[in-house]
């Protein structure tokens, strides 16, 4: 498996743990992380999460129990899950599970902001979409 950047730690194990709803990542530097499913779901690298530019990102709600219901790679430096909510078109290379690995109180600290800032729930349902020119899913 190659990663993006020469040196940059790859996975040297991927466990889907569904009781527990977490991915479990064991990088090459020795660094081991147990991702939730759920931080996976709202940081999702998609254009659909993400948006097209900054500013543009979607603030994710109800995705307490989402589970992982698939996990397929791309090509040597990444993987592509399915989440039960029908969310697949995220591409998470090995550097950005590393990042979410590494900077999890951060962005757990983050998601608490934004929806503090919104005035919405972690377990709110989500806005029906509007239509838009984003073709993400």
């Amino acid at each position: 498996m190659a990663g993006l950047h020469t040196g940059s730690p790859i996975p040297q194990a991927l466990t889907v743990h569904s009781h527990s709803a977490v991915l479990e990542v064991v990088f090459s530097d020795g660094a081991q992380f147990r991702i939730p499913f759920e931080l996976m779901r709202i940081y999702s690298p998609s254009a659909e999460v993400q948006g097209h530019g900054p500013g543009q990102e979607v603030l994710q709600t109800g995705k307490r129990d989402v589970q992982l219901v698939a996990l397929e790679p791309v090509g040597n430096y990444a993987v592509q899950p399915s989440f039960s909510d029908g969310h697949d078109s995220g591409i998470f290379t090995w550097g950005y599970l590393y990042f979410l690995g590494s900077q999890q109180d951060k962005l757990w600290a983050d998601y608490q902001a934004r929806l503090a800032k919104a005035g919405v729930s972690r377990d709110a349902a989500m806005p029906e979409k509007a239509a838009s020119g984003c073709a993400s899913h």
